[in-house]
């Protein structure tokens, strides 16, 4: 999926990756990306056009098989609750995998008129809201989910819950005894990614 870019935009995409995570996108010059990557300003602009378009680019590199591995998931033989625990497994791995980007999307797109000029990721958001909508309705036709889940919110309660852990990361660190980056991940993997599954089960499932 990632290879429709060749090796000089990747390495561009790359290093704005990390300068748009650490400076935001409004503080991230052309310039200084042009600077950093090694290379002319003018190849930016060869290249992307634009440094929304660089953006958007960045959002396809990043983002592009996750759709092929929701689709995938959607034709499994299994229950609906177990697709959905393998979704939000899915989407924690993913963005602790590639935290750059996603702090970029959750943090600096409020603006309305940005993220109407960012088609990538309105496009990513409508087709993960598909696939969640289209695993809750199976769940509801079987009686199993709830018909009152407000399907929407399913998805900011799973990266809500992610993002306050991550942006609390030393405070969790200490009070969780997680002493190294390896201690950190796996709790991210395991503990935190079954908490979530277990929050999502609750507002899916009658009570019984």
């Amino acid at each position: 999926m990632q290879s429709n870019f060749t090796d000089k935009q990747i390495q561009i995409l790359e290093v704005a990756e990390t300068l748009f995570a650490e400076k935001g996108f409004d503080g991230t010059s052309v310039r200084v990306i042009a600077k950093m990557a090694k290379i002319n300003i003018a190849m930016v602009s060869y290249y992307f056009g634009s440094k929304e378009r660089l953006l958007e680019s960045l959002i396809i590199y990043r983002t592009s098989d996750l759709k092929y591995q929701l689709d995938t998931l959607l034709q499994e033989e299994l229950e609906p609750i177990d697709k959905i625990n393998k979704l939000i497994e899915l989407y924690i791995n993913r963005i602790n995998s590639n935290r750059g980007i996603y702090r970029i999307l959750h943090f600096e797109f409020t603006s309305k008129k940005r993220e109407q000029n960012l088609l990538a990721f309105s496009e990513l958001k409508k087709g993960n809201l598909k696939s969640l909508e289209s695993i809750i309705e199976e769940g509801q036709r079987k009686g199993i989910f709830r018909k009152d889940v407000i399907i929407p919110l399913i998805t900011p309660t799973i990266l809500g819950t992610f993002f306050h852990f991550h942006m609390n990361k030393t405070f969790f660190e200490n009070l969780l005894n997680l002493k190294t980056e390896e201690l950190y991940n796996n709790y991210i993997k395991t503990n935190l990614t079954k908490h979530i599954q277990q929050t999502i089960k609750a507002l899916l499932i009658y009570e019984s």
